[in-house]
């Protein structure tokens, strides 16, 4: 008997988050407890937002897990919370939340760092050891009982982190003044160290107070997502308007949405004419025009127009929702480079503690004394940080990832937004991707006896019935030539030929040239002309009118796609910043290298590939990746789902279907091919920053831990540096926040 094997649309999962992790070493304990509790597949644990994603198989009930998952990070040392709670601090917590530790901490060591000043200037204020006692040793127990604490199940649970190394450090300080001062000899005030203790503790707690200042900021793109979300809305019933919560609203309600109003969920306009800022989805700033039948996204705002609209997705379905939940995801993952960073950190603590115990052995060997020994190792504890390390790459992710969101660009998973930066090669889906989607009719031929706007209004108007594409281009057509279109008369559809009907007592014949040749008519001078349209790619149909003497060809259509407007641009844009572009595209060459052409595509350099059949887009993607090109494919329709998931990186258009953005590791929530050269742009940026966090985390310590063993550094500016080092790889993240497009 063999097992069923689990599949990844199997799996469930649960977001969690956790209290009093400190460090990159505190990630890896939660994770080995995590992966430990059975039926758990995986977890990740992110430093930064402070929460966990625990994946779980079908058997397991996600209550179950849930508690015994949160007894796990309990046995493990740290508090569990959900996500619930912790968003809802995070949204009421004021900018000075958590400062009175740092403040108390501040206070008491103050007077014992007087002493230290004054004796810069000459003056020699030394309190008694009592008095620096009394001040030290509040700041040591009380306030940092935080870091014993965790210490302490950092030791049971036989690794290391942060909280240890400041325990063992400050304890060290903190005994070795105890044992000087009761061993002094009578009138001999000896030098102590209780303000080295006392200062390292308030200097790591305001650290670690500013950094969890700045994590705020790197997640107010979540928070600003979820302000999006109005708590009521205006439920249109028997007895008129009713208020009720949003939780209430179901699919199918209609709602009133006023002027000015955010649109509560998704749904479609019943009535009325509006225009709507759908800038918090796409980026875009300029409103766009809803009237009935026109789809309206919750989240986004109502213009100067009352409208009705009925329900089609609440809660989790709505778009705001699934967008909410990417971010979170992507934040939430871990990068492939963190996964290197993690193994660092690991055996980091461990080899900071041999290297402290090595560096008081050595001053000791060199007769420096047990005093200066141990305060030359707890400098070494006190700098030996891995905070930095922790936080180098989930905070770059988070920035990025935010920022990248607010301009319209969803990045679905940390991955792709790694593998991004390394892209040489964009291979773009061709229809509604770098092109309309919807044929317009391009060129009106005549016989040179007919009267143009007559014969197109004639045209339109056996058309006008239509719901065939190329039927309603014609009528778009007219529209735009203010064409008036009669009423015809005796509309008659022919299936895969085309359309015949009688206009002001006229009968007219409009379908494809090959019905044309059924049918036995000849195009005469026209038939020159359908050969040149044919050769740029153009759908050609004909139009006939029966006459006493025959069927006689009196107009032809040529129908195309056109370009996006700025697709050219965008092209151009990548292949300056040396990227190579590439279109794929079913249709034949002719047609396929002209649309490459007026794109800025130089077919003769293998820039298109023609003739490709929907389900062999992902067989080009993977020609294209043999040749060794990192390939990014963009697309937006169901059969560019294949495509777009073989790609090193997909990138779906928003306007697509739900499928190419499942299958999408980025989506362009525009669908303006510009935001390609966009994404990869901002993850250009958030990898450089990524790579500058780590150097100087990484720089930090290699230079720091000797300079502490040597004695060039005392615990206090040790303490002082380990917490600048954590803020300014924050602050260097958070320097993405800036980032816009460059062709915004």
């Amino acid at each position: 008997m063999t097992d069923t094997a689990i599949t990844p649309s199997d799996l469930q999962s649960l977001d969690l988050g956790i209290g009093g992790m400190t460090c990159a070493s505190c990630v890896g304990r939660v994770e080995r407890a995590l992966r430990k509790v059975p039926g758990v597949q995986d977890a990740t644990v992110n430093l930064a937002t402070e929460r966990a994603h625990v994946t779980f198989g079908p058997d397991a009930s996600a209550t179950d897990i849930d508690a015994v998952v949160r007894r796990a990070v309990r046995n493990a040392g740290y508090e569990p919370r959900s996500a619930a709670e912790q968003e809802a601090d995070e949204e009421s917590a004021s900018p000075w939340a958590g400062f009175m530790p740092v403040a108390i901490g501040l206070i008491l060591s103050a007077p014992l760092v007087l002493p230290m000043i004054g004796d810069l200037f000459g003056q020699h204020w030394m309190l008694p050891p009592w008095a620096q006692f009394l001040l030290a040793a509040p700041v040591q127990f009380i306030l940092g009982a935080r870091f014993y604490k965790a210490g302490w199940h950092a030791v049971k649970a036989l690794s290391g982190n942060m909280d240890l190394l400041v325990a063992i450090g400050t304890s060290a300080g903190f005994g070795l003044s105890l044992w000087l001062w009761f061993t002094a000899q009578p009138g001999h005030v000896p030098h102590l160290y209780f303000e080295a203790s006392a200062v390292v503790i308030t200097l790591v707690l305001l650290g670690k107070w500013l950094e969890t200042r700045a994590k705020r900021q790197t997640t107010a793109a979540i928070r600003a997502l979820h302000a999006l979300r109005p708590d009521v809305a205006h439920l249109l019933g028997r007895d008129g308007e009713v208020d009720v919560p949003i939780a209430e609203v179901m699919a199918g309600d209609r709602l009133v949405v006023r002027p000015g109003e955010r649109i509560p969920v998704d749904g479609e306009v019943l009535e009325g004419h509006t225009q709507v800022d759908e800038s918090m989805l796409t980026g875009e700033p300029l409103p766009v025009v809803r009237e009935a039948g026109a789809a309206l996204t919750g989240g986004s705002i109502n213009g100067d127009g009352r409208i009705i609209m009925q329900v089609s997705a609440v809660g989790s379905e709505t778009v705001l929702a699934r967008i909410i939940r990417l971010v979170e995801d992507a934040q939430a993952a871990k990068a492939p480079i963190q996964r290197m960073v993690d193994k660092v950190s690991s055996i980091f603590v461990p080899v900071v503690l041999v290297i402290a115990l090595l560096t008081f052995l050595g001053w000791m060997w060199t007769g420096a004394g047990v005093e200066a020994s141990l305060i030359h190792s707890v400098a070494v504890l006190v700098i030996a940080c891995p905070c930095a390390l922790g936080l180098a790459t989930p905070a770059a992710i988070m920035a990025g990832t935010g920022v990248a969101a607010k301009n319209g660009i969803l990045i679905k998973d940390a991955e792709a937004l790694e593998i991004a930066h390394k892209v040489d090669t964009v291979a773009f889906d061709k229809t509604g991707t770098l092109t309309v989607g919807q044929p317009r009719l391009i060129a009106f031929h005549v016989e040179p006896a007919s009267d143009e706007a007559r014969t197109l209004a004639a045209v339109a108007s056996v058309q006008s019935g239509s719901e065939h594409p190329l039927a309603r281009a014609v009528l778009a057509a007219a529209r735009e030539r203010d064409v008036a279109i009669p009423e015809p008369e005796g509309v008659r559809a022919v299936p895969g030929r085309g359309t015949e009907g009688e206009v002001a007592g006229r009968s007219y014949l409009i379908g494809s040239l090959r019905w044309m040749q059924e049918l036995g008519v000849e195009l005469g001078d026209l038939a020159r002309q359908a050969a040149i349209l044919q050769e740029q790619g153009a759908t050609v149909s004909a139009v006939a009118e029966r006459r006493t003497s025959g069927l006689v060809a009196v107009a032809l259509l040529a129908f195309g796609d056109e370009p996006k407007p700025g697709a050219r641009e965008a092209l151009a844009a990548l292949k300056a910043s040396g990227v190579r572009c590439v279109m794929i595209s079913g249709d034949n060459k002719g047609a396929a290298h002209a649309m490459a052409r007026r794109l800025g595509l130089d077919p003769d350099a293998g820039e298109v590939m023609a003739e490709v059949l929907p389900g062999d887009k992902a067989a080009a993607v993977r020609q294209l990746q043999q040749g060794g090109h990192v390939v990014a494919m963009v697309g937006d329709g169901v059969n560019d789902a294949p495509a777009l998931a073989a790609a090193d990186v997909g990138m779906a258009m928003g306007n697509g279907t739900d499928v190419a953005m499942h299958a999408a590791g980025i989506t362009l929530m525009r669908g303006d091919p510009k935001l390609v050269a966009a994404a990869l742009d901002i993850s250009h940026r958030t990898v450089r920053k990524i790579r500058q966090n780590l150097f100087w985390a990484f720089a930090y310590n290699i230079a720091g831990i000797p300079l502490a063993a040597l004695g060039f550094l005392s615990p206090v500016v040790a303490g002082a540096a380990m917490a600048l080092s954590s803020l300014s790889v924050m602050t260097n993240a958070l320097l993405l926040k800036r980032w816009e497009p460059k062709q915004k």
